[in-house]
């Protein structure tokens, strides 16, 4: 009989709504997991999950990967099962993964595949899976593990095959037309030139974009960084939100007196950027321009957010943009899933978009592409060019906090949210006893309490991380040492929760 439930072997893939895993080993590193057969069996399990939901013959899928080491490996077992499953692969090779989910709407493949693992540290590989519905839901990833650990095999209705396919050629050639027509020059095909733009791929598979989009436009791209491929990502972690990767960005920017910085993470679903005065344009300051230019021609849209985005922010949106800001849940995925379901509502909802980079516009499938995201932030640039103004001159009425810190604090215990959900039923109630905890009324995870100038001018959110046994604190404050002053008064509250591990914040109050 058939395991109707993930075992522990099986569940350890599940990372939200991707498959992850260690693909390689390394010194004093974890052992491998993401074995051969282990690939070769999700790949199959896809292919079957995939069959139960499209009544049809014939299959074709896409399959790429981004720069890290172990792709060739992975490629290899899940090209495999595809084609033992009787499907077309159109084999991308090197790619980003918004280009494999538009492999479904400019190939018209019935789903596609990316393996990636994001930022994550370059021993670990994963698994991203798209139809033309956009990315699966953890359920489905779940799904497919289950086939997996039951190593069921899907039966061939005929002969698989595989074709190469330089797909991403073709995707740079739609972002390069998009920016033609966005700025409209009088030199129609060479929008960009006299703009100095350097790009920081961080050694994933952003370099495309400095080579095939923005130089073929007329760009200067000199001093653009690590853009070869280079699975051991060797000069910073390719991640937008890593302190370093955006130091490193400001630095060339100014450097080079460039117009603008643009950093992409591994896989490119996810950038930020940099203004000509070397000043980064991230978090909350990348929301806000993302917000204005998603505004434009949608008066009075919702704007969706995650939920540790700051309080100056929803009054630039809703008061300086006329829109209104809907801050949900952490997680890329969530903030995408809920401006769906507004939009379907009939809620006039453009963007989403979480601090991390990961921006998702509805004119662009609800997509999470970073190139995208760079694309109609360019266009804007080349815009305000024409009268003399520049990308921060947008976001100039942004409040931003004085003070800002982030503390992660383990949970020790097995059963992690349990016991998440019991620590913050207990902040919960206790700032429901005090007159001056102000609980946020329009928080869709954890608990975020605001505090007046008197005590400590600023705001907390406590929450449960998405995957891991870990409470992320966010904390802000309008005034020096406003950050001190709630942490020591949320500390009180915390004290005595056994099983979280409060270091960080004991550090940071010594």
């Amino acid at each position: 009989m058939e395991t109707a439930h993930l075992t522990k072997e099986w569940k350890q893939f599940k990372s939200g709504t991707d498959i992850r895993g260690v693909a390689m080993e390394s010194p004093g590193g974890e052992p491998v997991n993401l074995t051969d057969e282990a690939v070769y069996r999700m790949a199959m399990g896809f292919a079957c999950w995939l069959a139960r939901r499209m009544t049809k013959e014939r299959f074709t899928v896409s399959v790429g990967h981004d720069s890290r080491l172990s792709a060739g490996r992975i490629q290899k077992q899940v090209v495999s099962a595809l084609v033992d499953a009787g499907f077309t692969v159109k084999d991308c090779g090197l790619s980003s993964t918004p280009a494999m989910f538009m492999t479904t709407v400019q190939l018209g493949c019935d789903a596609a595949v990316q393996i990636t693992a994001s930022h994550h540290p370059w021993p670990r590989n994963g698994l991203k899976f798209f139809t033309r519905g956009g990315g699966l839901e953890g359920a489905d990833i779940e799904a497919i593990l289950l086939s997996a650990q039951n190593a069921e095999q899907l039966p061939a209705t005929g002969q698989g095959s595989v074709q190469q396919v330089h797909f991403m050629n073709d995707y740079a050639a739609s972002l390069r037309e998009i920016i033609c027509q966005g700025v409209n020059a009088d030199d129609y095909e060479r929008p960009l030139r006299g703009y100095h733009i350097v790009v920081d791929a961080g050694n994933g598979v952003g370099g495309f974009y400095a080579e095939k989009v923005l130089a073929p436009l007329g760009a200067d791209i000199s001093g653009s960084q690590f853009l070869e491929p280079d699975g051991h990502f060797p000069n910073h972690i390719p991640n937008p939100e890593n302190e370093a990767a955006m130091q490193s960005i400001c630095k060339a920017t100014l450097q080079n007196k460039a117009d603008l910085g643009v950093i992409f993470d591994t896989d490119v679903d996810r950038a930020g950027c940099v203004d000509h005065n070397g000043r980064e344009i991230n978090r909350n300051r990348l929301v806000a321009l993302a917000a204005c230019i998603a505004l434009e021609e949608n008066e009075g849209g919702t704007i969706v957010t995650d939920s540790i985005t700051s309080s100056g922010l929803k009054l630039f949106i809703e008061q300086e943009l006329g829109g209104k800001h809907h801050r949900f849940k952490r997680g890329y995925k969530n903030v995408i899933d809920e401006a769906q379901r507004l939009t379907a509502q009939g809620v006039n909802t453009p963007l989403a978009i979480e601090t991390s980079g990961h921006a998702a516009l509805r004119e662009n499938y609800f997509l999470d592409d970073g190139a995208y995201l760079m694309t109609r932030i360019i266009i804007k640039m080349a815009q305000l060019g024409k009268t003399g103004r520049h990308l921060e001159d947008l976001i100039a009425m942004l409040e931003e906090p004085l003070e800002s810190q982030e503390f992660r604090m383990p949970i020790l215990c097995e059963d992690f949210k349990a016991y998440g959900e019991q620590v913050i039923s207990q902040v919960e109630a206790y700032a429901r006893s005090q007159p001056d905890w102000q609980i946020a009324p329009d928080n869709y995870e954890g608990i975020r309490v605001a505090f007046d100038r008197a005590h400590g001018d600023g705001w907390f959110l406590l929450r449960l991380s998405v995957h891991d046994p870990i409470m992320p604190l966010n904390i802000e404050s309008d005034s020096m040492g406003g950050v001190m002053m709630i942490a020591h008064r949320l500390y009180e509250v915390l004290k005595d929760c056994g099983e979280l591990d409060l270091t960080p914040l004991k550090k940071f109050m010594e």
